[in-house]
C-alpha cells in the first residue's frame, strides 16, 4: 500500500479554487465591464467602431497566438479564413440566413479547411507549413477576385441587416461592438479553460516530442489538425464579425500585409499568452491613429514596434512582464497544487492476487518475435532475430554502442521511422506488425526513452496526465498516485528542465506506467538506470521488480550491469544487429564473443598527468553560488582550475556538477560570486553537454565544420584540423563521415561530441557525463582517449556521478553533495578514498588531513 498525503488542507483548496474560477471569469469579468462602460456613453460614438475592431482583431490573434503556442505552428493563412467568415455573413444577409445559421456556416467551414491543413502540414517544418498556409491565402484571394457574383470581385460587397430573436442587428450598430466585446470575452474563459485540459496537454506534447507523443497514443497530425482546426474556426467567426462591424467587404482588407501585422500583434504580445492576445489586438486596432499621430507609415510603426520588440522582449511584453513580476513578487505553483489524500495500492503493487500472477502465467509467451530485421538503406541495423518473453520475465538486453539494440526496441514500439521492417511480432498472441505506434499503448505496450523524452512545456503532472484523451477526477488522482509511488509528490508542478536527470527519468517511468493503467503486457526500459545515483538505480529495481511480480513482462536496455543483472530473470546479448548470447547473467557473460564485443580488452591502467599547483590558475571562483527560480543548485564553491592534468567533479544526480560546469566554461554567469579567467578573456574553452547536444540532422563532418566556423576556422586551416581529428574517431564513423549525426550510437555519437569540442583548439576541455549510456568498453574507449588529450597538454575537467571511476582517472577529485564542496583531494592521498565516499552519501565523513579538504557544514 502506498498513502500520499498532498496536502489536505481546507485552506488550500479553498484558495485553489477561489484562484482557478478568478482566472476563468477573468475575461467574461472583464468584457462584463467593458459593456458597462461603453453602455454609459462615457466613451465618444466616434470610438466605438474602434473598441469593436481592437475585440475582433483580438479574437483573430488569439486565434494565431494559441495555435502558434499550443502545436508550434505559424499559420499566414488565417487572414483567409476570416475572409471566408466575412465573405459567407455577406452572402448569409442577403440571402435571408439568420446571423446563428450564417455563423455556424462560417465557422464549420473555416474548421474544415483548417482540419485538413493542419493534417497535411503536420509531416512537414514549421517553415513549410507557413509556405503551406500563404499559398492557401493567395488561392483563396484568387478566388474572391474571380467569383463575382459572390464576392463582388475588387468591388466588394455590402453586409445587410440580420434578423435576430433580439431584433434587427444592423452593420456598423453599437450593437455590433457590443457582441464582439462579448465573444471576446467569452473565448478568453474557454482558452483559459482549454489550457488546463488535456487537449492543450496532448497539443504541447506533439509538437515538443513526437516520437515520445507516439509512445502514449498521441498522433502529432491529428493534434496539428485538430489545433488547426479549432483555431481556423474562431478566425471564422472574427470574420462574421468584422463583416457586421465594417458593414462593407473588399477584398484589400485580406491582403499579405494584414498576415503580417498579425504575426507582428502576436509576437508583440506574447505568443500563447491570452492576455497578450488581447493586448496585440488593441494594438492593432489603434496603430492607424497613433501612427497618424506620429506622423509616420503605419508599416513603419508596426515594422519598427516588432523590431524592438524581438530585440528586447523576445518573449512578448506580457510574458517578459509576468517574469519580472514573478521575481519581484514570489509565485509558488502550490497554489495550483490539489489538496487531497491519496490512499491507495500502488501500480504493479504486488499485493493481493497480482502476487500469484507470475507464478501462474510463467510459462506464456507474452512477446514473440521471429526473423525480425530492420534495414536503413544498406545498414542492416537488425537481422534475423528469434525472441521470446515470458508473462512477467524480466529480459536484458546488452550490447555494445551500435548493436542494434534501441533499434530492437524501437521495432517493437513501431517508431522505426523510415526503416524496411521484415520478420514478425507478437504481444499477447496479438500481432504487432502493420499496428501503428500510436495503438500499441492500447495492447499493453509502453516504453521509456534513454535519456527520459519528456515534455518540457508541460508540469510533471501534466507530463503523466497527458495520456489520457480526456481527463476526469480519478485520472488526475491516478496520475498523482503514480507520481507519490515514485517519489515525485512534491515536485508535481514543476517543470522538467528544473528537476535533476534522475528525477527526470523517474518522471518518464510514471508516464509509462501510466500511460499502461489497466492493460500492462509488455514494458521496454531503453537504460533507466544510466544516469542515476545509487539510491535511484536501488528505487528503480524495486519498481521493474513490482511491475514483473504483477504479470508485466519487462525488457531492458541498459549498460549498468549490476544493477541490470540484480533485477534480470534471463540476458541476451547482441552485436552488429544479431543475438549472439541468450541466458542467465553468469552464463551470458562467460562467452567470449560477448566479452570481446561488449566488455572490450581496453588497457584501463591508466595514470593521469599531475596537476602544477604553484603555476597561477587557469580559471578561479570564488563564492560561486546558484538558483534556479528559488531553488539553490550551488552555494559557496571556491575552486581553482590549474593548467594541465584531469579535475574530476563528482556528485549524484542534483548535487550541481552541471551547473557549475557551465559556470566555469563561463555559459551561465552565476547569481553569486565571481569568476576570474587566467586575467583575461582569451582562454579557450569547450564544453560536451551532457546528452552531447549534437545537430542529429547535420552529418558528422557538418557537426565539426558547424564547430570550426563558430571558432573562426576555415580554409585550409580546417581541412587539416578535419583530417587530425578523424584520426581520433573509431572506423565505423571515419566511413561515415557523411551520415545524420543522429543516426550513429550513442557512444559514437559521444566521441563525435569530443571531437567537435576539439575543433576549437581549447586549453581547457570541459566533458559532462561522458561515460552516460556507453558499454564497459566504449566507457573505456573514451576515457582512454580523455587520458590522451590531458597528455598533450590539454586541461580537462570531468562532470561525472562515478566516484570509482573520477579516483581512478582524474589527477585530482572535488566531491559535491547538495550544491557544496564536501571533499578534494586524489587517489594518492592516504584516506581519500574513504572520506570522498562518505562525503559523497552524506555519511559520517572522518577527521581530514593532508591535502584532502571538507569544509564546515
Amino acid at each position: 500500500m502506498v498513502t500520499q498525503d498532498i496536502s489536505a488542507r481546507p485552506a488550500g483548496r479553498t484558495a485553489q479554487r477561489l484562484y482557478r474560477g478568478g482566472q476563468l471569469l477573468g475575461g467574461p469579468a472583464a468584457a462584463l465591464l467593458t459593456l458597462v462602460v461603453l453602455s454609459s456613453g462615457l466613451v465618444p460614438g466616434y470610438q466605438m467602431y474602434t473598441v469593436g475592431l481592437a475585440a475582433v482583431y483580438g479574437l483573430i490573434v488569439l486565434s494565431i497566438s494559441l495555435l502558434a503556442g499550443w502545436t508550434g505552428i505559424w499559420s499566414i493563412g488565417h487572414p483567409a479564413m476570416v475572409a471566408i467568415g466575412a465573405y459567407a455573413t455577406a452572402y448569409g444577409s442577403s440571402n435571408g440566413w439568420g446571423l446563428a445559421f450564417t455563423s455556424v456556416v462560417a465557422v464549420v467551414l473555416c474548421a474544415l479547411l483548417g482540419g485538413f491543413l493542419g493534417f497535411a502540414g503536420s509531416r512537414f517544418s514549421v517553415l513549410y507549413v507557413a509556405l503551406l498556409t500563404l499559398a492557401f491565402t493567395l488561392v483563396t484571394l484568387e478566388i474572391i477576385g474571380a467569383w463575382k457574383s459572390v464576392t463582388g470581385g475588387d468591388q466588394g460587397v455590402p453586409v445587410e441587416t440580420f434578423e435576430t430573436a433580439f431584433g434587427d442587428l444592423v452593420p456598423s450598430s453599437d450593437e455590433v461592438t457590443y457582441l464582439a466585446v462579448g465573444i471576446l470575452g467569452l473565448a478568453i474563459a474557454v482558452s483559459v479553460f482549454l489550457r488546463r485540459t488535456t487537449i492543450r496537454m496532448r497539443m504541447v506534447a506533439a509538437k515538443t516530442h513526437p516520437l515520445a507523443g507516439r509512445s502514449i497514443g498521441i498522433a502529432p497530425e491529428l493534434q496539428s489538425s485538430l489545433g488547426f482546426a479549432i483555431s481556423a474556426g474562431v478566425a471564422g467567426l472574427s470574420g462574421v464579425l468584422l463583416a457586421l462591424l465594417s458593414g462593407f467587404i473588399s477584398p484589400e482588407g485580406f491582403s499579405m500585409v494584414f498576415a503580417v501585422n498579425l504575426i507582428a500583434a502576436t509576437v508583440l504580445g506574447g505568443t500563447g499568452s491570452v492576455i497578450g492576445a488581447v493586448l496585440g489586438g488593441a494594438f492593432l486596432a489603434s496603430a492607424p491613429t497613433l501612427a497618424s499621430s506620429l506622423s509616420i507609415d503605419q508599416p513603419y510603426l508596426i515594422g519598427g514596434v516588432l523590431i524592438l520588440t524581438l530585440l528586447f522582449l523576445a518573449d512578448g511584453i506580457v510574458p517578459t512582464a509576468g517574469k519580472l513580476l514573478r521575481r519581484f513578487v514570489p509565485v509558488t505553483r502550490a497554489l495550483g497544487r490539489p489538496a487531497l489524500s491519496i490512499s491507495g495500492p500502488d501500480l504493479g503493487d504486488a499485493s493481493g492476487s497480482d502476487a500469484n500472477v507470475r507464478a501462474d502465467t510463467a510459462g506464456a509467451a507474452m512477446l514473440t518475435t521471429e526473423g525480425l530485421g530492420v534495414r536503413f538503406g544498406g545498414l542492416q541495423a537488425v537481422h534475423d532475430i528469434d525472441l521470446r518473453v515470458g508473462a512477467g520475465e524480466v529480459l536484458a538486453i546488452i550490447g555494445p554502442n551500435g548493436a542494434g539494440k534501441t533499434t530492437f526496441v524501437n521495432a517493437l514500439c513501431g517508431l522505426i521511422g523510415g526503416g524496411e521492417l521484415v520478420g514478425t511480432m507478437e504481444l499477447g498472441g496479438r500481432p504487432l506488425n502493420g499496428v501503428r505506434a500510436t495503438r500499441r499503448r492500447s495492447l499493453g505496450l509502453g516504453r521509456t526513452f534513454q535519456h527520459a523524452e519528456l515534455f518540457a512545456e508541460l508540469t510533471v503532472l501534466e507530463n503523466v496526465s497527458v495520456v489520457n484523451r480526456w481527463e476526469r477526477r480519478a485520472d488526475r488522482d491516478s496520475a498523482l498516485q503514480v507520481l507519490a509511488s515514485v517519489g515525485l509528490a512534491d515536485h508535481v508542478h514543476r517543470l522538467p528542465g528544473e528537476l535533476p536527470f534522475g528525477l527526470q527519468k523517474r518522471v518518464d517511468l510514471a508516464r509509462a506506467i501510466a500511460a499502461l493503467a489497466g492493460n500492462p503486457r509488455l514494458m521496454v526500459l531503453d537504460e533507466p538506470f544510466g544516469g542515476l545515483d545509487a539510491d535511484e538505480r536501488r528505487t528503480l529495481a524495486e519498481h521493474i521488480r513490482r511491475l514483473s511480480d504483477s504479470g508485466t513482462s519487462v525488457v531492458i536496455i541498459d549498460h549498468v550491469l549490476d544493477d541490470l543483472f540484480a533485477v534480470a530473470d534471463r540476458v541476451v546479448a547482441f552485436d552488429f544487429g544479431e543475438l549472439i548470447a541468450d541466458g542467465t547473467p553468469d552464463t551470458v557473460l562467460q562467452n567470449r564473443q560477448v566479452r570481446d564485443s561488449y566488455l572490450g580488452n581496453i588497457d584501463t591502467t591508466l595514470i593521469a598527468p599531475d596537476i602544477d599547483r604553484t603555476a597561477t590558475p587557469l580559471i578561479s571562483v570564488r563564492g560561486i553560488e546558484h538558483h534556479y527560480a528559488g531553488v539553490r543548485a550551488l552555494s559557496g564553491i571556491d575552486l581553482d582550475v590549474h593548467a594541465g592534468g584531469i579535475l574530476g567533479i563528482v556528485g549524484a544526480n542534483g548535487a550541481g556538477k552541471s551547473t557549475l560546469g557551465r559556470i566555469l566554461h563561463g555559459d551561465l554567469h552565476s547569481t553569486g560570486g565571481t569568476r576570474t579567467v587566467n586575467g583575461t578573456d582569451a582562454l579557450r574553452l569547450s564544453l560536451v553537454p551532457e546528452g552531447r547536444a549534437l545537430f542529429r540532422t547535420l552529418s558528422v563532418r557538418e557537426n565539426l565544420e558547424v564547430a570550426a566556423y563558430a571558432a573562426g576556422i576555415s580554409g585550409r586551416r580546417l581541412r587539416t584540423r578535419l583530417e587530425e581529428l578523424q584520426h581520433g574517431l573509431p572506423e565505423r564513423v571515419r566511413t561515415r563521415m557523411n551520415i545524420p549525426a543522429g543516426s550513429l550510437s550513442g557512444g559514437e555519437q559521444q566521441l563525435v561530441a569530443i571531437a567537435r569540442a576539439l575543433m576549437a583548439d581549447p586549453e581547457v576541455l570541459i566533458l559532462d557525463e561522458p561515460a552516460l549510456g556507453l558499454s564497459p568498453a566504449m566507457v573505456d574507449e573514451v576515457y582512454s582517449q580523455v587520458n590522451g588529450l590531458a597528455r598533450r597538454g590539454i586541461t580537462t575537467i570531468l562532470l561525472d556521478q562515478s566516484l570509482a571511476r573520477a579516483l581512478e582517472s582524474c589527477s585530482e577529485v572535488v566531491v559535491l553533495r547538495q550544491g557544496e564542496v564536501v571533499a578534494r583531494g586524489n587517489s594518492g592521498t592516504p584516506g581519500f578514498s574513504r572520506i570522498a565516499e562518505a562525503a559523497y552519501f552524506g555519511t559520517e565523513v572522518p577527521a581530514h588531513s593532508g591535502e584532502v579538504l571538507v569544509p564546515e557544514p
